[in-house]
């Protein structure tokens, strides 16, 4: 079983704690973490994109000008999409870009995810992560005494509203609850920061 030093809000190590080979100990599937990050990705799309096709923009019914003698290209309207304003050709529409993944690649790629941030020691376990006030200057000071630096994923069992305010003005700093990982956080953060008393949670959830 992967073990992990067990630090304090004060960045001291204060014991040990062992994760669970069944969500932190997997071989790592990369298949699976590409599909759901790619997954991931195409669902936030919002899709709203669009432009006019030449039966949408205005004018063009009549033909620009005679079919001979002017030396000319030979032209039957106005709104075609080689004209200044006119139609674009394969106009992009407004469409869903959503499409549904497997549960069972879903719950692999999250724990390939975990077992990754294990492997290269980028998980740091806090025994009791709670702010008594919103502050982040001292959130901050908390992450740089546990060695997190650059982006970052903290972790709760539950909701924590000042965590939550006191992280939200830190650049690359996320801040999520036990039961609503997805594989995309997790690898876009550098350091996976998690409060103890979540991992149970973690465990029973995605095990």
């Amino acid at each position: 079983m992967p073990a992990n030093k067990l630090y304090n809000m004060q960045g001291s190590v204060v014991g040990e704690v062992t994760l669970s080979d069944e969500v932190f100990g997997v071989e790592p599937n990369i298949t699976a973490i590409h599909a759901a990050v790619k997954n991931h990705l195409a669902n936030k799309r919002q899709g709203t994109q669009s432009a006019l096709t030449r039966a949408e923009v205005r004018g063009g019914g009549a033909k620009p000008y005679r079919q001979k003698g002017t030396g000319r290209a030979r032209q039957g309207s106005r709104s075609v999409p080689h004209y200044t304003h006119g139609g674009v050709a394969f106009a992009p529409k407004p469409r869903d870009y959503r499409y549904p993944l497997n549960k069972k690649l879903k719950r692999l790629a999250l724990k390939s995810a975990l077992s990754l941030k294990a492997a290269e020691d980028k998980i740091i376990v806090i025994d009791g992560l709670k702010m008594d006030e919103i502050k982040t200057k001292e959130f901050r000071a908390f992450l740089e005494a546990c060695g997190v630096t650059g982006k970052a994923l903290i972790v709760t069992p539950e909701k924590s509203d000042n965590v939550i305010l006191s992280a939200r003005n830190l650049p690359g700093v996320k801040t999520t609850f036990a039961t609503l990982l997805n594989t995309y956080d997790i690898m876009d953060a550098r350091t996976f920061v998690v409060d103890k008393a979540a991992l149970p949670l973690i465990e029973e959830v995605y095990a």
